[in-house]
């Protein structure tokens, strides 16, 4: 799974009620790049989605994170967790070896 799709589970974990277009301005991906993952996560029995009536009188979907898309949301969490944790003590060693090498010159 990659990031993209990490997101899209953290997202609808946290909102439910969430088009396809609020989800892709706040993930950042285009409308199109959303619907392609939230078929993916459907697909992967990650997602459930409900049709509904807005407030506006039009058919909607609500997303549900399955008790897999739950579990697979946690596994992931730890997963970037760790490889951003990573990154940022790489990204360290790298600032500090250019500081020392700016008080050198």
């Amino acid at each position: 799974m990659n990031e993209a799709q990490f997101k899209t589970l953290r997202e609808l974990s946290e909102e439910r009620e969430i088009s396809q277009r609020d989800l892709s301005k706040k993930i950042g991906l285009s409308l199109g790049s959303i619907n392609f993952i939230l078929k993916e996560l459907i697909k992967k029995g990650y997602v459930k989605a409900q049709r509904f009536k807005n407030s506006n009188n039009k058919a909607a979907y609500l997303y549900v994170l399955t008790p897999q898309g739950i579990n697979e949301r946690i596994k992931l969490t730890q997963y970037f967790l760790k490889l951003k944790m990573e990154e940022y003590e790489r990204l360290e060693r790298e600032i500090e070896e250019l500081k020392k090498d700016n008080l050198d010159q």
